[in-house]
């Protein structure tokens, strides 16, 4: 049997709403890396209060879970702060090490949700919604290397 995070589905507030009165932008699923930085700013952060909304809901009396849950949040909230200090960087050597960090705790989140979906049952429109995501911001982060870097080498 599947085990649904509380809360129910993150994105519309599925089974009756969510208690904390949480929900989706209408149009974030429109949103493109062509937004520009801030907008990345701003999805990037919104993904981390989707991953603490996730995390909470998370049955955590099952030790397993406990323990990939504790992982998921800590990368998929530092997916928010590595961008906040790739915005920052002072060089495009340190952007792109500052954004291939940001790709690094992606796909190390990807890992935890798939390891939750698959060995521990967990389920829900939430956990679907954060695996597209994930995968999204991580297509994000490589284009953006693989720009800056052709940039770089055209000069």
């Amino acid at each position: 049997m599947k085990e649904k995070a509380e809360g129910g589905n993150l994105k519309d507030g599925g089974e009756g709403g969510r208690r904390d009165g949480f929900s989706w932008p209408a149009d974030f699923s429109t949103q493109s890396v062509s937004d520009g930085p801030e907008d990345l700013r701003a999805r990037t952060k919104t993904y981390a209060s989707a991953v603490v909304r996730f995390y909470t809901g998370l049955p955590k009396g099952r030790h397993e879970v406990r323990v990939l849950g504790d992982q998921f949040l800590r990368s998929g909230t530092s997916v928010a702060g590595q961008y906040r200090e790739a915005s920052r960087a002072r060089s495009d050597a340190e952007f792109i090490s500052k954004i291939e960090c940001c790709t690094q705790e992606a796909d190390e989140s990807d890992l935890w949700l798939q390891l939750l979906r698959d060995d521990c049952n967990i389920s829900g429109d939430d956990l679907i919604w954060l695996l597209k995501e994930t995968d999204e911001l991580i297509a994000i982060f490589v284009t953006m290397v693989r720009k800056v870097k052709a940039k770089r080498n055209k000069s």
